[in-house]
């Protein structure tokens, strides 16, 4: 009998070692390559840029609700502009331009200069959740599990209106779980496998 407690005792021990003993690894450098991988990567209200101004029909249009939103929240300016049909009553049109709070905020499309779109905020890990290592032996790569947030989010796109009309900015906007891959290189600098780079 005590050679089997002894023996528990042993194992536990051993046991215990194994999970407090593990070198701890510094998740720093991992937090720095993620973060990296973000660079220049905004959240924005539409997924395609957006010709401004635009005369749009209220009745047929669904982006109209997002538009409304916008003009509330002073980024965009809103006249009605009414276009008379032959043989046809006239059609009330809405029409948005963007307004002087719209330009500061506003990322023209490089390759459309009539058209663009609101971004804003930048990426950023806020913790590690797992760090394991692709192949023990050698941990040149590890598969990293992350909580990421989006910093710097204006006032104007946490409006009730804002949130209403874009509900992907409320979920784009919330701390949120992803994995990557990240490669260590020669010169002991960690890099997310290029394929898994944020666009």
């Amino acid at each position: 009998m005590p050679e089997r407690i002894a023996l528990a005792l042993v194992l536990t021990v051993l046991l215990a070692c194994a999970v407090g003993c593990e070198k701890q690894i510094d998740k720093a450098p991992f937090i720095a390559a993620i973060n990296k991988s973000y660079d220049g990567r905004h959240l924005c209200v539409w997924t395609e840029p957006t010709k401004l101004p635009l005369e749009t029909d209220p009745s047929k249009d669904d982006k109209v609700r997002g538009y409304d939103a916008l003009t509330e929240a002073g980024m965009l300016m809103r006249e009605f502009v009414e276009k008379k049909q032959p043989r046809a009553p006239s059609i009330q049109f809405n029409k948005y331009t963007l307004s002087d709070k719209g330009h500061s905020s506003w990322t023209p499309d490089p390759d459309h200069p009539d058209a663009g779109n609101f971004c804003f905020g930048h990426f950023n890990v806020t913790a590690i959740d797992k760090a394991t290592p692709n192949d023990p032996s050698n941990p040149t790569q590890y598969t990293i599990n992350y909580q990421f947030e989006v910093e710097g989010i204006p006032g104007w796109v946490r409006t009730p209106e804002s949130m209403r009309a874009f509900p992907k900015i409320a979920a784009d906007t919330s701390i949120q779980t992803a994995t990557a891959t990240l490669v260590k290189s020669t010169d002991g600098s960690w890099a997310v496998a290029p394929s898994q780079v944020a666009q």
